[in-house]
């Protein structure tokens, strides 16, 4: 099986509602690959989800993988209510600690790109992990809520703060 990780926004609610971006279609990943999006036709969902690709360690099941845009989108829940590790993996991403989405699949078709990487064109989608460094840079969660909110407020914050006191100074 290969995995590719990409940094990728999601958000995740209290009750463990999670979404995110798995893979930007118009940008390699860490080691140069590129997905087409036609790659990921025909994904059977449900999906695992699992964290760090620990196939020992499910967390959740992603129930929606689809193209919108130049993305491909995951949305699922983690399983608070049921499984103790989900706990952990929600509060981690509740603090920003696991902000990575990658995703787990075998290829069915390739071609080398110039450069290095291949540009994937056929792939069985096997599962998608939260992780802490995902492969593409583009690849994280989106929703969880109350921490991707608050983070986005703090930074707004830090902004703010920095520009005031570089136009007091």
């Amino acid at each position: 099986m290969h995995h590719a990780f990409l940094e990728t926004k999601f958000a995740t609610s209290d009750d463990g509602a999670i979404s995110g971006v798995a893979w930007k279609f118009s940008m390699p990943d860490r080691i140069g690959d590129v997905i087409g999006k036609s790659a990921f036709d025909g994904v059977a969902v449900p999906l695992p989800m699992l964290f760090g690709h620990d196939g020992n360690d499910p967390i959740g099941v992603w129930e929606k993988a689809a193209p919108e845009g130049d993305e491909l989108r995951l949305t699922g829940r983690l399983l608070v209510n049921d499984v103790p590790r989900a706990r952990e993996v929600h509060a981690l991403v509740k603090a920003g600690a696991v902000r990575g989405i990658s995703i787990g699949f075998s290829i069915k078709g390739a071609e080398p790109r110039k450069g290095g990487g291949r540009t994937i064109k056929k792939l069985e989608l096997l599962e998608a992990s939260l992780v802490v460094i995902p492969m593409h840079p583009g690849a994280q969660v989106s929703s969880a809520k109350s921490a991707v909110r608050a983070l986005q407020l703090a930074a707004a914050l830090n902004r703010a703060t920095a520009q005031i006191s570089k136009e007091l100074t």
